[in-house]
């Protein structure tokens, strides 16, 4: 009788602790909501690309490689580019085609930003390519070693400084290799000509792309022949060349909201993003407040690329992110800079980088 007792009791104590364990795992497991939660923590908010503009230029080419690396890698963000001009692209910025655009040079394109920050059509997170110099006319400091009166826009109404740039295409006219078509320095720059009384002495060719554009002042620069064009600070031949601006008035609001007879402005590059970016990836719009390729970085981009024949705005991301990690580790948080380094480490390439 007492064993039946004592068997009975260790079944109860067995039933209990069995409904006890049952308990602890129910309470264990996550519910719909915390899977949920977890899943939202670990993955990111939105799984749609991060469409960059892909601005027809070699630096605002490789900076996007750099930073659509820093988007996938280090925060888990597919991203996507899409090519074009100045003006086509701000647009598609505005209207959400697109979802950053890391060079806006301003005041090339003042009103177009102007009215997109009025009406909250983009947001201004921050400036890059820091140290700078703008837009300007100029020739080779070879030629006005030969020439040192040569020195202002002025200039070109001289017969004898005319003369110098003189071509078959031109005429009697000095040739001014100008801004790239589609480009909004296009009608600025020709607007430029004619407020200085220059269209009767210069005759304006205004290159396809900026390959072509940079193509045509190296080959005179290699034949040390003259050659008078538009450069800015970033682009790689004023990077790694000789080169003069020719003086023109100073800049002020008036002169440039009106005649541009004047030079532009100091440059100021802003980075924006649709404002959409502020909810579906806050992380990244962080992490692009902190970007920026000071001009002297950019510079060592630029001689690795001409040191390296053929090498893409890929291979030059790739260059940039290996040897430079003291730079870019400061713009990302210490978790992303980790996978960014694991993938440098194993060779993974952007998957949203286009082909090349």
């Amino acid at each position: 009788m007492h064993q039946s007792i004592r068997i009975v009791h260790r079944f109860h104590v067995l039933i209990l602790l069995a409904l006890a364990a049952l308990v602890v795992a129910a309470c264990a497991m996550p519910t719909d909501s915390a899977e949920a939660d977890m899943a939202e923590a670990a993955e990111p908010v939105s799984q749609d690309p991060i469409v960059f503009s892909d601005l027809n230029w070699q630096s605002a080419l490789i900076q996007n490689r750099i930073a659509q690396y820093l988007v996938e890698k280090g925060y888990g963000y597919p991203t996507g580019a899409t090519f074009g001009a100045t003006l086509p692209l701000f647009q598609g910025l505005r209207n959400g085609d697109t979802h950053v655009t890391l060079e806006i040079w301003l005041p090339n394109q003042q009103e177009p930003w102007d009215d997109a920050i009025a009406g909250e059509e983009v947001v201004d997170i921050g400036k890059t390519l820091v140290g700078d110099w703008q837009s300007s006319f100029v020739i080779p400091a070879y030629l006005q070693e030969q020439y040192p009166d040569l020195d202002s826009v002025e200039d070109l109404k001289d017969e004898k400084f005319k003369a110098l740039f003189t071509t078959a295409e031109s005429g009697d006219q000095a040739r001014l290799v100008s801004c790239v078509i589609g480009w909004a320095c296009e009608e600025v720059n020709a607007q430029q000509v004619a407020s200085y009384g220059l269209e009767e002495h210069v005759y304006i060719v205004n290159p396809g792309d900026g390959a072509a554009a940079n193509a045509d002042l190296y080959g005179a620069y290699e034949r040390g022949e003259p050659w008078l064009g538009y450069q800015w600070g970033t682009n790689e031949p004023a990077l790694l060349l000789d080169l003069v601006r020719l003086e023109e008035p100073p800049y002020t609001d008036e002169c440039w909201a009106t005649t541009k007879a004047c030079a532009y402005a100091l440059s100021d590059i802003r980075i924006a993003v649709h404002p959409s970016m502020l909810e579906r990836a806050p992380e990244v719009v962080d992490m692009l407040r902190n970007f920026n390729i000071d001009i002297a970085l950019f510079k060592d981009i630029a001689r690795w690329t001409q040191a390296n024949e053929g090498a893409t705005e890929q291979d030059a991301a790739l260059w940039f992110l290996q040897a430079k990690q003291d730079a870019w580790s400061q713009w990302v948080t210490p978790e992303a800079a980790d996978k960014i380094q694991a993938a440098l480490d194993v060779g993974e390439a952007a998957d949203g980088w286009p082909d090349q």
